[in-house]
């Protein structure tokens, strides 16, 4: 889970671009970088570390000139997090100078590694899989070009071939030095990609295209639509606007835990609000909870902040039972979920969560959380409840259990770190120390986010096993639990 930002603008686009990543810092706090263009080709990249605050300072920002830009905000799921050369934009200065970020994750890394190195003869300088895109799509763009200038045409049939030859989640943002601004999603669309515009000054059109459409809002965008499964779009630097579809079977299967979590509540991702999503969430998840909890034990329902507060307003409105929010949260502390190493998880619940015990004293407790992945938040959190003063704690999941490694895009890559697998309800109520646990249906996730949507399918395989785009091998899997760390 990355966040990524491009834009064509007509003035400086460096402030944008900034504006848009805080924006998007809750898609990633590892590291942070923005790149930009000059109309003469010149590239202006800076780096860093850290979230985007503390990563650019105002002779960084002078620095970036052009009006033509990208950023990116990191959370490393493939590579290291604490590695500063595996921060985006990564570069490649043939053919013409390309810079680009990406969301998403290659499951094909060992392959391509092999073939950009003996068939390519390109040289890959970390693990990061997105320096493997950048070498992919530098390559075949190379062995497009047939005359002097580059066309949209050969642009598209290069994107085709990276199509054919990756395999994964990538959402893409590229620079071409001297010719403009490429965005393409992967042929199922599994992560999120929209495009939007608005009028200049002079009466031409500014081009934004981002993960999230609060960015387009709030900096004064029009929403165009979301980018199509295996589609690709080229922006020229007279702003005309080039569109193709280069996949021969595109499907849109979009990542369910982009609703449940990982999105801002106030975006809207392939036509359904994720607000209304969580809502949609809470109320299914109340008929379970109804369903598998005696009558009498719960006297407050409360959310574990932010994102399941839409699940828990929902859940007590239903079942009729108080509502309160017996948490407060220290905003300047990360999510805990996308921060490395368990140990790390563990000690920053407490740096970002405060129980008040007026709250908790002598009452029964539920407590509603978005989903439970490794466990160890919610176990804190649990006992953070009893030490609180609560008489009984019942805790539900707006999510399905994770059962399974999640492979393109998220974090959780190992089966022996999800709590939930190899374990029954009861066993993982006992695992977190609750009283009661209860956990959203499979379906009625499905359900839930797919409501009123043009939709038919998601990406749940974390949930269920079934890996959307059919390449997932339990072999790369093993491989995957032996290579990488959370």
């Amino acid at each position: 889970m990355c966040g990524i930002v491009g834009m064509m603008g007509r003035g400086p686009v460096n402030q944008e671009i900034y504006d848009a990543l805080l924006l998007l810092q809750h898609r990633g706090q590892d590291s942070t970088g923005i790149a930009t263009a000059e109309p003469s080709g010149v590239f202006h990249v800076h780096k860093e570390r850290g979230q985007v605050r503390e990563a650019f300072r105002t002779r960084d920002m002078r620095a970036l000139l052009g009006n033509l830009g990208l950023g990116h905000v990191r959370y490393a799921t493939k590579g290291a997090a604490s590695n500063e050369e595996e921060a985006q934009p990564f570069y490649v200065n043939a053919p013409y100078g390309i810079v680009l970020v990406h969301n998403g994750n290659l499951t094909n890394t060992r392959e391509l590694t092999t073939e950009l190195f003996h068939k390519d003869r390109r040289h890959l300088n970390t693990t990061s899989d997105t320096e493997l895109l950048v070498n992919v799509l530098a390559n075949e763009l190379q062995s497009s070009i047939s005359g002097v200038e580059l066309e949209p045409a050969e642009i598209f049939d290069a994107v085709a071939r990276v199509h054919e030859r990756v395999e994964g989640s990538y959402a893409a943002i590229a620079l071409i030095a001297g010719y403009g601004l490429l965005a393409f999603r992967d042929p199922f669309g599994i992560r999120p990609l929209i495009l939007g515009t608005r009028p200049a000054e002079d009466g031409s059109y500014e081009w934004i295209v981002t993960s999230e459409s609060l960015v387009l809002e709030n900096g004064g965008f029009e929403i165009v639509r979301d980018l199509l499964p295996g589609e690709a779009v080229f922006v020229d630097l007279d702003g005309k606007l080039h569109t193709r579809q280069c996949a021969p079977d595109p499907r849109l299967v979009p990542c369910s835990f982009e609703y449940v979590y990982l999105a801002r509540p106030d975006s809207v991702m392939n036509g359904i609000s994720v607000y209304e999503a969580r809502l949609r969430m809470g109320e299914r998840l109340a008929d379970t909870i109804a369903k598998y909890t005696p009558s009498g034990a719960i006297d407050v329902v409360m959310p574990i902040p932010d994102s399941s507060r839409p699940a828990a307003m929902q859940v007590a409105r239903k079942l009729g039972i108080e509502y309160r929010e017996g948490f407060y949260k220290n905003r300047y502390v990360g999510r805990t979920f996308i921060m490395p190493g368990q140990a790390v998880r563990k000690k920053s619940v407490r740096q970002k969560l405060n129980a008040m015990s007026s709250e908790f004293k002598g009452k029964n407790v539920l407590l509603i959380d978005d989903s439970i992945v490794r466990g160890t938040t919610s176990k804190e959190i649990i006992q953070m409840a009893r030490d609180a003063g609560a008489t009984s704690v019942t805790f539900a999941s707006a999510a399905p259990p994770v059962r399974y490694p999640h492979v393109y895009g998220i974090n959780m890559p190992s089966r022996h770190e999800l709590v939930a697998h190899g374990r029954t309800i009861p066993e993982i109520a006992e695992e977190l120390g609750a009283d009661y646990m209860v956990y959203q249906e499979v379906e009625d996730l499905k359900a839930a986010i797919l409501e009123g949507s043009d939709l038919d399918d998601l990406d749940m395989s974390c949930f269920d096993g079934r890996y959307i785009t059919g390449t997932v091998s339990e072999e790369y899997l093993a491989w995957v639990e032996g290579s990488q760390e959370s």
